[in-house]
């Protein structure tokens, strides 16, 4: 396992999640019960399977060693292990964060310097 995952949100989501401390989630993720990260090798895949067509995103780094108990491996794409975050992820526990945007047909575009 990894102790960095990533969190793919709506920039408009996150600046509010910003300003209350906490994320709670996207639609997706509060419909199913957690919080939906990725590592790194799985985060191109789930960018374009999820993703594909949206602009104003902001890619957010996660230090998984925050979580403890609320943080769970599960199988998900292929019985891939995916982290899931059973709580809301705290503004505090991200690292770092990268705007993007997807093209409909699944290329990535970072719109900051590495």
């Amino acid at each position: 396992m990894t102790d960095i995952a990533y969190k793919v949100v709506a920039a408009d989501e996150w600046r509010a999640a910003v300003a209350e401390g906490r994320y709670e989630g996207s639609a997706v993720d509060l419909a199913d019960g957690y919080i939906h990260m990725s590592t790194e090798d799985q985060l191109a895949e789930t960018l374009r399977k999820h993703y594909a067509g949206q602009t104003n995103l902001l890619m957010l780094s996660v230090d998984l060693t925050r979580f403890g108990d609320d943080l769970v491996w599960e199988p998900s794409r292929g019985g891939a292990l995916f982290p899931h975050l059973y709580a809301p992820l705290s503004v505090t526990a991200v690292t770092a964060s990268r705007r993007l945007s997807v093209t409909t047909d699944g290329e990535i575009i970072f719109e900051d310097a590495a």
